[in-house]
């Protein structure tokens, strides 16, 4: 039985979204039909249409996304009709060395980058019979999607759809950097750079992790008050010499330094803004092939660290539902993250925004 969306598809670079009726299969063994409730609008989604990242075409967009089950095929166990489910944009093969050893996020048996069901096959089709790919197996920029069963995380049914969206990625990608890669303590002196979705994210897992001063860094003012809002205790505009600024907050260097930008120039300032024996930890994506460079010799003799975050080091099936809860009994303000809600049709204007650096979290409501 076929069914029938709407969906923003990617061309090519340079060209707007074009919004199309697509079809999709009932699910096969293993799959879930999801009925999208709403989607976070990614700077991941972003690198795609700039040509900063190679993916398949055409290609439905979207990769932070909650929704209903509406559909299960043969031998899925781990949801059922009438679920909430958040989706994970890295669906693990529950059988490579690390999934076994709870290393989900670096699984080595998912087809989740190559934008294809567990099979091999893409999700969605044109009325012509064209397959059409899903972006990181989610394509949650229409509203239904076709996933594996590992790609749906099931979720309290109170946690409404533009949360659970954000959870599916910047709000796991932020918290976990903290709670589950650098493993911030109690009193443990953060700067975060960047206050976009994920940064404010991982502003609130400092917060969380009881980290003091928590310091954020941006340009734009409204989201330096918005980081105050969700936890932070000093903000510093990223104009004049903000890394001085910074590290006269933190008492002369920061315990962790958070880059949550994806741009060289920032990058290249985490172990100046450091204290001996600090950890970076760089959670912003830049373009695919970018390098940066410190001086070694310093970094070295002052005994730092740099680690990277990939999804914030979680467990999605763990991770996703002890975060909705934490929202749920106010430790997480996740809601606040949401400065604009749109349509599916809005979704030019809110790159745009995007690309001048502007809101915090826009996402679709279906």
């Amino acid at each position: 039985m076929a069914h029938s969306t709407k969906a923003a598809v990617f061309e090519q670079v340079g060209c707007p979204l074009t919004l199309e009726e697509l079809e999709l299969e009932s699910p096969r063994a293993g799959e879930v039909l999801v009925r999208l409730g709403a989607s976070g609008v990614c700077h991941s989604d972003l690198h795609v249409i700039d040509g900063e990242w190679e993916v398949p075409v055409p290609l439905v967009l979207g990769h932070e996304g909650a929704g209903v089950v509406e559909a299960i095929g043969e031998g899925v166990r781990d949801v059922s009709v009438g679920n909430r489910v958040v989706l994970s944009w890295f669906y693990p093969c529950r059988r490579c060395r690390y999934c076994a050893s709870g290393r989900g996020w670096a699984c080595t048996g998912t087809r989740s980058s190559d934008c294809v069901l567990d099979d091999g096959t893409p999700p969605f089709r044109r009325a012509s019979g064209e397959s059409v790919y899903s972006y990181l197996t989610v394509g949650s920029f229409a509203g239904l999607t076709l996933v594996p069963e590992a790609g749906a995380i099931p979720v309290a049914d109170e946690v409404p759809y533009e949360v659970g969206a954000l959870i599916g990625c910047g709000v796991t990608t932020g918290v976990g950097a903290v709670v589950n890669n650098a493993e911030v303590p109690a009193g443990a002196a953060t700067v975060v750079v960047g206050c976009g979705g994920v940064g404010l994210s991982v502003v609130m897992g400092a917060k969380l992790a009881g980290a003091d001063p928590i310091v954020a860094v941006d340009l734009a003012d409204e989201k330096l008050e918005l980081a105050r809002e969700l936890g932070a205790t000093h903000t510093v505009r990223a104009d004049g010499d903000w890394v001085a600024q910074a590290r006269s907050i933190t008492g002369g260097g920061a315990d962790f330094a958070f880059e949550a930008i994806g741009l060289v120039e920032t990058v290249e300032r985490l172990p100046d803004l450091l204290a001996n024996g600090g950890t970076g930890v760089l959670v912003g994506l830049t373009a695919t092939g970018v390098r940066a460079s410190f001086d070694v010799l310093s970094f070295a003799e002052s005994g730092k660290r740099l680690i990277g975050s990939n999804y914030g080091g979680s467990i999605p099936s763990v991770d996703f539902p002890r975060i909705a809860q934490l929202f749920l009994a106010g430790a997480l303000p996740l809601d606040k993250l949401i400065t604009h809600r749109i349509a599916l049709e809005e979704l030019e204007d809110a790159f745009a925004a995007m690309r001048r650096r502007e809101r915090a979290r826009s996402v679709i409501v279906y």
